[in-house]
């Protein structure tokens, strides 16, 4: 597995041309939401119980965003660009060996609670080495979260044939200013790496642009 990860790694390193936007985002109010919408949650253990986790409500804003700019959902071939009808989320999951990124199909069109079935389904059969190969090849655009380590912003490499990949860091207290007044707000900075040849650095800023919103108006999402 390490071997076959160095090269898919190395290929797309050296012959992708990356680069980076990053955008810091308020989570209090996803937070809140989150805090209220698992408190209605069915009990743990319990046929359709579910956990919505803050990595759950950032596939649900990717898939959103990725319908609002749906330029960023493309890969480049040597034929030229392949734009993609679904919304295929691959998250990436550390596993013993190393990393594997499970999909989370047409996420665009699925609710927090089932976003959030699947992936826990999804990352405990990785981790025991029972996924399917349909369930982690065929992604069109990549979700890496840190933030559980403390991570507070990195730069991910392109998960390749994918067009783009969002690395979410660690939500943390800082000072913000709103209008004139200092203030405190929990906040945590994406970072979405591009393939030049497929997005634009003005296609990328709008990504985030679009993606911010959702995070911070959480509610936007599940109405």
């Amino acid at each position: 597995m390490r071997k076959v990860i160095a090269r898919r790694l190395t290929e797309a390193k050296s012959t992708i041309p990356h680069f980076y936007v990053s955008m810091d985002i308020e989570i209090d109010a996803m937070n809140a939401l989150l805090a209220q919408l698992n408190a209605k949650a069915p009990v743990r253990d319990t046929p359709g119980a579910y956990l919505i986790t803050i990595n759950d409500m950032v596939i649900k804003a990717a898939a959103a965003t990725l319908r609002k700019v749906p330029t960023v959902n493309a890969s480049w071939t040597d034929d030229g660009m392949v734009f993609y009808d679904d919304v295929d989320i691959s998250v990436a999951v550390s596993i013993p060996d190393g990393l594997i990124t499970p999909i989370i199909r047409q996420a665009d069109t699925k609710g927090l609670a089932t976003i959030s079935r699947e992936m826990k389904d999804l990352a405990g059969r990785a981790r025991a080495g029972k996924l399917k190969p349909e369930e982690f090849q065929g992604g069109t655009f990549t979700v890496s979260n840190l933030g559980m380590f403390g991570i507070k912003s990195f730069g991910s490499i392109i998960n390749e044939p994918q067009g783009a990949i969002l690395s979410v860091g660690a939500g943390e207290k800082r000072p913000v200013v709103r209008g004139n007044e200092l203030a405190v707000a929990t906040v945590m900075t994406v970072t979405l790496t591009c393939d030049h040849r497929v997005v634009d650095g003005a296609t990328g800023a709008r990504w985030l642009a679009a993606f911010k919103p959702l995070i911070e108006d959480p509610i936007t999402m599940i109405v």
